[in-house]
């Protein structure tokens, strides 16, 4: 594998991680396409933010084989990255929404 299917691996995974929550949490639920670019935009944040820790593409191939362990971090990453745009993106618009109405 290479860092670039890592890196897609990823962000797929971030996508199944908002998707899941929105199909298991219907209040914070955006439909398949606003969950889906929640889960792409969550797992590229948290993946860039923690990844110097240790655990992004690079580090994973780095000796030239997949790192088992720290693909595994990266995906959990993933996944909660998905999992916590949706909810956050939510409140976000929800906070949004009310600032709308008090101005009217």
């Amino acid at each position: 594998m290479t860092d670039t299917l890592i890196a897609l691996i990823s962000i797929f995974i971030g996508i199944i991680g908002a998707n899941i929550t929105g199909a298991i949490f219907r209040k914070y639920s955006f439909d398949m396409i606003g969950n889906t670019i929640a889960g792409v935009f969550g797992s590229i944040f948290l993946i860039k933010s923690f990844g110097r820790l240790g655990f992004d593409p690079k580090s994973i191939m780095e000796l030239g084989s997949v790192n088992s362990n720290l693909f595994m971090i990266n995906s959990i990453v993933s996944f909660l990255g998905g999992s916590v745009a949706v909810i956050l993106i939510f409140k976000l618009k929800n906070k949004m929404n009310r600032i709308t109405d008090d101005k009217m």
